[in-house]
């Protein structure tokens, strides 16, 4: 029988790249791809000016940040205003694609990856962007002011069934959440713990939930949007009685409770884990992390410290993140999840100065690769690292990635030829055309086999290049579409 065909790019062996093609000076957009979703050529020139420690600082302190106002996005698409389906995906993918604070909006998908919740169940996309919002404002602050603030949060009040936790009949599955998922992990509590915390809970509900859903689902103010619920805390409804829960006894509420949680070194453990798996390195699937040890304990360790150390300061814990050495030399140890390739995509290519229904379609070639924002396959989340990758999703990430970075009328992208042209001129090497291509596209070092795909485009290692002239362009276009389908690209 005929040989089997050669496996996908992405397919052959995830390992650490063996051919520098930058010097270590890239340090810079290293970070500031990690901690956001890419930096263009103009971010990089700022940044590579500064030390590796002064971008971490500048991520981490946000302040003043400027992205497209959300009336330019109402105004030219009434559709947005109506935060209706996929279309409230993409206002949020305008926030991600034109900020200048990454860290903010890649802190809310971080959230949003844990806090799953789903619009299947909701059916009211608006109180999930007042959801990112809270993220975005708060997910780098005190994991107690976090866990508050999502146990007060209309829709996952909703998505959990809050709203129907009363003192006389109580429903468990907001207090088995917060304590399975969102912060300790199983194992760590037992069942007369999640009761007594959903006791605690008890009370913590939306304003006149049920007439609210009701106009909700008739569109009632249509195109202004559909209601949004509110927060309200019945007091009439709460159990004030005394309860024990994690071996601590007294009239505890929710807020109580949260304080409880935090002091726990499996919660510690817990959203350490969850910090190194999303920046740092994929581990396995959260439901086997009861079983299955860190693949660095040592890092775990650190950050755990740094997690009592500095009271529960996600800030301070993600700069002793950011600053460490398991981080620094972590390349190519995560598989990019779907939104966080098609976010750095259009970063690159640029061209999102103004709304356009683009944005939508891009939005669902993320929901194509496995992630749709806004519709978690489950209250778990999405599973993450090489789950992205299957043999349909693949084809969905190349060939999104091959066609945008190959589309030189694209400002982005025609500005990334350009700066090749400047720095290449006539008569040069290929080796350096790839390495100045590479650098623009925030990539330090490739595999052998993805040097030599690339040195191939160029007509081998041998040749001299003219970038100069105008059949530059199908080189360029070519070099950017091998690029767009290596392994490195889709590896961060």
């Amino acid at each position: 029988p005929p040989p089997p065909p050669p496996p996908p790019l992405f397919f052959l062996m995830i390992r650490r790249p063996a051919r520098s093609t930058l010097d270590r000076s890239a340090a810079a957009s290293d970070v500031y791809k990690r901690q956001g979703f890419g930096a263009t050529p103009g971010e990089m020139d700022r940044y590579m000016g500064m030390d590796y420690s002064e971008v971490v600082d500048e991520l981490l302190n946000v302040s003043g940040t400027s992205t497209m106002p959300d009336d330019v996005i109402f105004r030219m698409f009434p559709e947005y205003h109506a935060s209706l389906g996929v279309d409230a995906c993409a206002n949020w993918a305008y926030r991600m694609v034109s900020t200048d604070s990454p860290l903010e909006e890649k802190i809310a998908l971080f959230w949003h990856g844990i806090f799953a919740t789903g619009n299947d169940k909701l059916n009211n996309p608006l109180v999930l962007l007042n959801q990112i919002d809270t993220f975005r404002r708060n997910g780098m602050g005190k994991f107690d002011d976090i866990l508050l603030d999502l146990s007060r949060d209309p829709a996952m009040l909703i998505w959990l069934d809050n709203q129907t936790n009363h003192k006389d009949s109580i429903n468990e599955n907001y207090g088995r959440e917060i304590l399975e998922l969102f912060s300790m992990g199983v194992g760590n509590y037992t069942e007369e713990d999640i009761k007594e915390c959903a006791r605690a809970f008890t009370g913590w509900s939306v304003k006149n939930a049920e007439y609210m859903a009701l106009m909700g689902q008739k569109d009632s103010i249509w195109p202004y949007s559909r209601i949004s619920w509110h927060y309200e805390y019945r007091q009439d409804d709460h159990d004030y009685s005394e309860k024990t829960f994690l071996g601590e006894t007294g009239k505890f509420d929710g807020a109580d409770i949260i304080e409880i949680i935090c002091r726990q070194e499996s919660t510690a453990r817990f959203i350490s884990r969850h910090l190194y798996n999303f920046f740092v390195e994929d581990e396995v699937q959260v439901p086997s992390w009861q079983e299955v040890p860190p693949k660095n304990p040592e890092a775990i360790s650190t950050l755990m410290d740094a997690y009592f150390e500095h009271r529960h300061d996600l800030n301070k814990v993600l700069k002793v993140l950011f600053e460490s050495d398991f981080f620094k030399e972590s390349e190519y140890k995560k598989v990019k999840g779907p939104a966080e390739m098609v976010i750095n995509v259009l970063r690159l290519s640029g061209g999102f100065e103004e709304p356009s229904l683009s944005m939508i379609q891009a939005v669902d070639e993320a929901g194509f690769m496995g992630q749709l924002l806004f519709y978690p396959p489950s209250v778990e989340g999405w599973h993450t690292g090489q789950e992205w990758i299957t043999s349909g999703s693949v084809l969905d990430r190349v060939n999104f990635s091959s066609a945008r970075l190959t589309d030189l009328s694209s400002p982005g992208i025609r500005d990334i030829v350009n700066r090749v042209r400047d720095r290449c001129g006539t008569d040069t090497r290929p080796d350096y055309v790839i390495q100045v291509f590479l650098e623009l596209l925030g990539i330090i070092e490739v595999s052998d086999m993805t040097s030599d795909l690339l040195l191939e485009v160029c007509g081998g290692e041998n040749s001299v290049i003219d970038t100069t002239i105008g059949s530059f362009d199908v080189m360029a276009s070519n070099l950017l579409r091998v690029i767009g389908s290596s392994k490195e690209f889709h590896l961060v």
